[in-house]
């Protein structure tokens, strides 16, 4: 009856905790839906990745994930502004987004999967 109720816990865990890992004040795109979004609309796309990597076509900006603060001079002015992330995998992104949520920003999106999810699709890097 223990090893039930651990194991019945250990489920409840794991499938609560897995919706802490992504914050409600950050949205997420995968490698198609962000290919479209780019052949329609001019976006503000960022990649966040150290070290530097080829950065995928349309990208307007490379900061790194961890100096956010040092580059708000290169970064909208107008807050409400749609801000795409993107890394080799996703965590750099979700930690640039925690940074730019800090300094004031809400439109955030990361790509699910990074670069690589990217990479995957056959789509281009500069």
């Amino acid at each position: 009856m223990k090893t039930k109720l651990h194991l019945y816990l250990a489920v409840i865990l794991i499938v609560t905790g897995c919706k802490f890992q992504q914050p409600d004040y950050l949205k997420v795109i995968t490698a198609p839906e962000l290919n479209q979004l780019l052949q329609k609309e001019d976006i503000f796309l960022v990649d966040v990745h150290t070290p530097e990597q080829r950065h995928i076509v349309g990208t307007d900006l490379f900061i790194p994930y961890n100096e956010i603060e040092k580059f708000q001079n290169k970064l909208p002015k107008d807050k409400n502004t749609a801000i795409y992330l993107y890394c080799e995998a996703g965590p750099m992104g979700n930690a640039a987004a925690r940074s730019l949520y800090e300094l004031g920003y809400h439109n955030l999106t990361n790509l699910k999967g990074g670069a690589k999810a990217w990479r995957e699709n056959n789509f281009a890097f500069e």
